[in-house]
């Protein structure tokens, strides 16, 4: 997926979630409302995470250097993982810490009426953003599943957005019927459980968006198809007898290394040799643009497997 498709989402993101933290906080503010506080906290939390993706992105896009020779693409993968973090940490601590607080000595509130207004419009604008995360992911899910497609995608923004944004939602409805409850039945303890259910809401996105991300930290191959359609490539190559190895690596969403091991025929000569490289290189890059760099090692077939042996490593 594009950068430009990352920020269309998080900028709609992003100024959804500003207007609704300040209209969450007033009306926190006003009612007494823990469960209203916690949704404030929220809004603000994912405002600021909109920031970091953004600067993310930017930090991505920074060129390589003697010092970082294979660039910066992996930034944006570090800011989605502290993104992760501070959902749980902010978001998660302090409203659960905040409901514990109101169970202990709850309180009535203040005229729900406003909380209910805020909801709506809240509902209203995170449904917006919502819906433009969905429509840039649908570009690149194909006829993947859902769940399939977020564990397949390399860029963090989009599916980071679609996760806060579908959290942001239940907690609202969360949020809802807990402030109503509380005022219906004269309960004002459920003003504080709705806070910590938020929380739990809260953590639980956090836990499955840092999953995510810990997988790209570390380093995730590109996805089975394109290392299919690699191999489809280079089996066309005719002085190719065997691919010992082909192994990539995410830089960024867009940024592929890819490494490739092969067996060519005894007596053809350097030159076709160098021929056929060159020729299996500009084919790879024209095919997916998102390979910046494609290194050959030509060795035999019987030479490789000594060197997996003495070094055993898993193939894609």
């Amino acid at each position: 997926m594009a950068s430009h498709s990352s920020k269309k989402v998080i900028y709609a993101a992003l100024v959804g979630n500003g207007l609704i933290a300040v209209s969450k906080f007033w009306a926190a503010a006003y009612t007494g409302s823990s469960t209203m506080f916690s949704e404030a906290i929220h809004s603000l939390v994912d405002t600021g995470n909109q920031w970091l993706l953004l600067y993310g992105l930017k930090s991505a896009k920074k060129p390589a250097d003697e010092s970082h020779p294979f660039g910066y693409g992996m930034e944006v993968y570090f800011w989605s993982f502290v993104v992760a973090i501070l959902i749980f940490g902010l978001g998660a601590g302090i409203s659960i810490y905040e409901g514990i607080a109101k169970i202990q000595h709850p309180e009535a509130i203040n005229d729900p009426s406003i909380n209910y207004i805020v909801i709506a419009f809240a509902i209203v604008f995170e449904g917006v953003a919502l819906g433009v995360a969905i429509q840039e992911f649908r570009k690149v899910k194909g006829q993947q599943g859902w769940l399939q497609a977020v564990r397949r995608s390399k860029d963090p923004a989009v599916f980071t957005v679609l996760f806060e944004d579908s959290a942001a939602l239940v907690g609202l409805i969360v949020a809802g019927a807990c402030i109503y409850g509380s005022s219906a039945f004269d309960l004002p303890i459920l003003d504080g459980i709705g806070s910590v259910l938020i929380g739990l809401i809260l953590a639980t996105t956090a836990s499955l968006l840092a999953f995510e991300c810990k997988g790209l930290l570390i380093g995730e191959s590109a996805n089975k198809n394109v290392v299919t359609e690699i191999r489809d490539i280079l089996n066309s190559e005719p002085n190719i007898l065997h691919i010992n190895e082909v192994l990539t690596l995410h830089f960024g969403p867009n940024d592929i290394l890819l490494t490739i091991s092969l067996d060519f025929a005894d007596k053809i000569s350097s030159e076709d040799i160098e021929q056929s490289i060159s020729r299996l290189e500009h084919r790879i890059k024209e095919r997916f643009n998102q390979i910046k760099r494609v290194f050959i090692e030509v060795q035999s077939r019987r030479g490789h497997q000594v060197d997996q042996n003495l070094h055993p490593q898993k193939e894609e």
